[in-house]
């Protein structure tokens, strides 16, 4: 049923033409939205591993996928290579984060600007970290300290005409269910969310969470400061103990409930155990958002196809 929350057919990620779409078209068309997120390979038999997954994923017709980014030059310059080859090699939408870290504006026109020229339609404006290779870092380098200054960029980008499509460039920003790491005050925290959204974010995704509840609480806490664009759910299954450390160290801040860490530790030391248990939980979460009328999930992949289609085949979406 075309519309429907469980069946999203046709596909966001396809026009009738067969081009990508701005993301103010795909949530034109769809109450929700599935997504993923990929990162940009380092090594050729990484790029191989990618693309088979992203083959893989692309039956799953998601609304749209994002790539990562890097404030490196060559970790830049992949991401901007694996955006315009998902654009010229596949029908999907493709959304390439941005960040502040370690940047002039000239480096972030020159950006914006190629991504215009290549025709790709949406941004996800982050503040983003120092990478490890450019510590010690002087943020007060930077031309832009914080994610809203990107976002009134590429605003004030759009409104020049900058972008072949007269509305520019759609602007996606980052929320924080359990918290944002460098915001210990959860007002201000809302605060500088909102300024986000009225400086031009089109829509919100969120960074991963294991309990439903902090979502909730998030999305009506955006709800009661004025905040009233779209918010996908950030959703990434463990697939390993290993993984869940590595995850830990990623999320600053991400709370492990405790009955999924007793689950994962019935599993002991059989892998296949404790990937079911992860991918399980995650279809749990998801089950209940869209039991709640999420906007969308959108789910961290790590490059890998197995977990996410497991959950969608659970889930019975196409």
């Amino acid at each position: 049923m075309r519309g429907s929350r469980c069946d999203p057919e046709p596909s966001a990620a396809y026009s009738a033409d067969g081009d990508t779409m701005h993301i103010l078209d795909t949530f034109a068309r769809h109450d929700t939205t599935f997504s993923f997120e990929f990162f940009p390979p380092k090594t050729e038999q990484a790029w191989g591993a990618l693309f088979s997954t992203i083959t893989e994923l692309e039956g799953l017709q998601p609304s749209f996928v994002s790539v990562t980014y890097g404030a490196g030059g060559s970790t830049r310059e992949m991401t901007h290579d694996l955006v315009i080859r998902l654009r010229s090699e596949s029908e999907l939408t493709t959304v390439p984060h941005l960040t502040c870290v370690c940047h002039q504006e000239h480096e972030i026109r020159d950006i914006v600007e190629r991504y215009a020229r290549a025709g790709v339609e949406n941004i996800l404006a982050l503040g983003g970290d120092v990478p490890p290779d450019r510590q010690p870092w002087d943020r007060g380098n930077d031309a832009f300290q914080h994610a809203v200054d990107l976002v009134r960029y590429i605003r004030k980008f759009n409104e020049s005409g900058g972008h072949p499509d007269r509305r520019g460039f759609g602007i996606g920003v980052a929320g924080f269910p359990e918290g944002h790491p460098g915001t210990p005050n959860r007002l201000l925290e809302i605060d500088h969310l909102k300024a986000k959204v009225d400086a031009g974010a089109d829509y919100i995704v969120t960074q991963l969470f294991f309990d439903n509840r902090d979502f909730y609480d998030f999305r009506e806490r955006c709800e009661i400061a004025g905040i009233g664009v779209p918010i996908l759910a950030g959703i990434m299954p463990v697939t390993s103990a290993s993984g869940m450390r590595r995850m830990a160290e990623l999320a600053a801040g991400a709370r492990f409930p405790a009955s999924l860490l007793r689950a994962i530790e019935r599993a002991g030391s059989d892998p296949a155990a404790v990937e079911r248990v992860g991918i399980h939980w995650a279809t749990e979460q998801c089950r209940d958002l869209l039991d709640h009328r999420v906007r969308g999930i959108h789910f961290y992949t790590l490059n890998r196809s197995s977990a996410t289609r497991r959950i969608y085949e659970t889930l019975g979406l196409r």
